[in-house]
């Protein structure tokens, strides 16, 4: 029998996980893939929460670069997250998926509203639970709000998925042929060298609660699967190295 490592976990999903091969939108094919891996996890009997990201959409960051007003530009970013993450819950709903969609911000027509301990519930009845709208604040991203959403329902893993990028390198290794990889990393160490794993407020959370973190591509054969089992993939950030 599979020897289970961490039983509730904190997935992120980052908007290019659901463009898949394409420059922009929704690649259902993609999204049921990532649907099947998630039921497959589940299957495993872990409890599993999802951030999703909106960048395949909107990037409230660059639409301020281009002279949207920055709260205005991020607002509409965490309505890009809700569209992905509806899109998300159908997928695993084809797939015989129970699933319930908590947003940080108030759209009752579509989602719940995010309750911490609506969330934990959810999760400790077997339901798949994604979480929209970052965390409702603008100039946090949602990087942010999934190191403290998997803070507070009590993950024993942040899962943090790349697209094309099998975990952290010295440099960007699609641009850089001597990045180094590393297997393990320090939070410190990956705070220092202003690494491109997270943002420092995400990295500094995990850091402060002692939080690990795998960071691993998400088109890997049974990725997260592999994790939650404690098989080497990836990177993995903790306090020690």
């Amino acid at each position: 029998m599979t020897t289970i490592k961490y039983n509730r976990v904190l997935l992120k999903l980052s908007g290019e996980a659901f463009s898949g091969s394409t420059d922009y939108g929704i690649h259902a094919p993609t999204v049921a893939r990532i649907a099947n891996q998630i039921k497959q996890v589940m299957d495993m009997g872990v409890a599993i929460a999802i951030v999703v990201g909106g960048g395949n959409i909107w990037r409230g960051a660059k639409a301020a670069q281009d002279g949207i007003d920055r709260v205005t530009a991020d607002y509409a970013g965490m309505l890009a997250t809700i569209i992905n993450a509806l899109s998300l819950q159908d997928a695993l709903e084809r797939e015989g998926v129970v699933t319930r969609t908590l947003s940080a911000i108030d759209i009752q027509q579509i989602a719940e509203p995010y309750i911490r301990r609506r969330a934990i519930r959810h999760l400790e009845k077997g339901r798949a639970v994604i979480l929209a709208a970052g965390t409702g604040n603008p100039y946090m991203t949602t990087d942010t709000a999934a190191a403290l959403r998997a803070i507070e329902i009590e993950a024993e893993v942040l899962l943090m998925t790349k697209y094309n990028v099998d975990g952290v390198y010295s440099a960007d290794p699609l641009k850089d042929p001597k990045a180094k990889k590393f297997d393990r990393l320090t939070y410190l160490k990956a705070l220092n060298m202003r690494l491109q794993v997270m943002d420092a407020t995400a990295l500094s959370l995990c850091l402060e609660n002692n939080l690990p973190i795998i960071v691993f591509d998400l088109q890997a054969e049974h990725g997260i699967q592999r994790a939650i089992t404690g098989e080497p993939i990836g990177t993995l950030i903790t306090s020690e190295n």
